[in-house]
């Protein structure tokens, strides 16, 4: 009796165990994958809120930051594309409005920032979010090695004056770190340049918004 018909039986059905395992293994793949990203996208969701949370004042706004954004893009932010604006609100009213700013000059690169400046035009708080500079020297930046960064708290467009907004070796009111100069003036131009942006854009960028663009 000829072999052939056993051996073509037994092909097929390890050919369609393999395919259902095969299946099976995309499906828990994918499954995998949907509930690993949405875990993602909660984490980078909080993230993204405790660090807005860092600049403004506490009790001084009651919405949710993250659902209140809309796009903005000017050359004044340094920013190579379009990027979320927060509005914060208080009782329905615009307190406040959070910025992304990029100081392209920083000494080892981009000074990635967010600004948060209140409704009258002060400064609410500025935070760096991300850099390259050195460790010890430029990265004082960061609240965690340096509190230089709330020296901006309540400053404001007109508050120094225009010569003001410069590093102390420049003439203006910053101090700067011994031994790094280009770090701090980078910062303090960025910061400077975005109250310039808020001042020419604030009746928009307190208009409240209905989608989330963040």
């Amino acid at each position: 009796m000829s072999v052939l018909p056993e051996i073509s039986r037994s092909m097929l059905k390890n050919s369609l165990v393999l395919g259902a395992f095969a299946v099976l293994t995309v499906g828990v793949v994918a499954v995998t994958q949907l509930g690993t990203a949405e875990r993602i996208d909660v984490a980078q969701r909080e993230a993204k809120v405790q660090a807005l949370a860092q600049i403004l004042p506490v009790g001084s706004y009651d919405n949710h930051l993250l659902d209140n954004s809309r796009l903005v893009a000017d050359p004044l932010l340094g920013n190579r594309t379009a990027t979320p604006a927060y509005l914060a609100t208080l009782k329905g009213e615009p307190a406040a409005v959070i910025l992304q700013a990029t100081a392209p000059d920083g000494y080892s690169g981009s000074i990635s920032l967010l600004i948060g400046i209140l409704a009258d035009g002060r400064l609410a708080g500025v935070r760096v979010i991300s850099h390259k500079e050195t460790p010890g020297l430029g990265d004082k930046i960061e609240l965690a090695k340096n509190p230089w960064i709330t020296t901006f708290v309540g400053k404001s467009l007109r508050q120094p004056d225009e010569s003001g907004w410069a590093v102390k070796k420049d003439g203006g009111q910053f101090d700067q770190f011994a031994g790094a100069t280009i770090t701090p003036r980078a910062v303090v131009k960025a910061v400077h340049k975005a109250l310039q942006y808020f001042d020419a854009n604030r009746a928009a960028l307190l208009t409240p918004v209905e989608n989330n663009d963040g």
